[in-house]
């Protein structure tokens, strides 16, 4: 049985990147082969409204009454640190990477509603470069699901002896459409978006510390990435909706990319690409939301 912790406020994620840096110390590495069968949940959350213009400017959506569909992922990403930072989750922080996004907008979400948020981790499994699971979070208004989102994180080493292999994560080939339009992407766009997402893993905001997990210099935010795509497609999308994504090769900061997409079936595929190719995703029509577990 799942067990459930309600949370009456929200935790930071200063703390949980402190607990995350002790998953690099020796004798301090996180045990056990299992995710914890746990659900964290916070009631009542609602959007602060500066904060909420503030993610606007840096992801380039438009100033609107719903929230833009990328915006509870920020809501739930406290929730999420502070599961994945607890002892006994068996993957350290440091080091994992975002490799696929799927959110689904249930219905447009008015920017001043109160969220029920739930987040939970599920379906550790190998990957062909490691070890891979699920963090899935929700968003519900009056105990009807409006919003989901599934974020597939991968741990780079070796993977279970003898155990199968998903190849479903981030393995499919880059969506190709012609024309697109070009994007300048600036350095600050690391700590701009560290500071509205509360996702401030140095490969993002630093040098040095970019450098000390392989890269040349910062790396942009994929969820960043994700969000200025839906921007790019603001006003074009249906009421409801899933969108879901493949992180590829990072976007180097300062850095240029190209976006472009086209509709497919009511909905588009899209991708960001440069030398090589950034990310891909499709958004396809989903059906209206149905009263279900908060």
């Amino acid at each position: 049985m799942v067990a459930v912790v309600e949370l009456s406020s929200g935790p930071g994620t200063t703390a949980a990147y402190a607990r995350a840096a002790l998953g690099l110390v020796p004798g301090f590495a996180p045990r056990g082969g299992t995710l914890p069968d746990v659900e964290l949940r916070q009631r009542g959350v609602t959007a602060d409204l500066a904060h909420l213009s503030a993610y606007d400017r840096v992801c380039g959506f438009r100033l609107t009454d719903t929230l833009p569909a990328t915006y509870p992922h920020v809501l739930a990403f406290p929730l999420a640190m502070r599961l994945m930072t607890a002892p006994d989750f068996p993957l350290p922080l440091i080091g994992l990477v975002h490799i696929q996004n799927r959110i689904t907008m249930g219905r447009p979400i008015p920017s001043g509603a109160a969220l029920d948020l739930a987040v939970r981790a599920e379906a550790l499994r190998d990957h062909p470069r490691g070890r891979q699971f699920d963090v899935v979070a929700t968003a519900a208004i009056d105990g009807t699901e409006v919003w989901r989102g599934v974020s597939t994180y991968l741990r780079l080493g070796p993977r279970t002896a003898g155990a199968p292999v998903n190849r479903s994560s981030g393995d499919s080939a880059a969506a190709t459409v012609d024309g697109g339009s070009l994007w300048r992407v600036p350095e600050r766009v690391g700590t701009d978006y560290a500071a509205v997402s509360g996702d401030r893993n140095p490969i993002h905001t630093s040098r040095l510390g970019a450098r000390l997990f392989g890269f040349p210099r910062p790396i942009a935010h994929g969820m960043w990435s994700k969000a200025r795509a839906l921007a790019a497609l603001e006003g074009r999308l249906p009421d409801a909706f899933t969108v879901d994504v493949a992180f590829r090769k990072p976007v180097l900061l300062p850095g240029r990319a190209t976006f472009t997409a086209t509709p497919a079936d009511g909905g588009w595929t899209f991708a960001l690409t440069s030398r090589h190719p950034h990310l891909t995703g499709t958004v396809t029509p989903a059906p209206p939301p149905t009263a279900g577990r908060t």
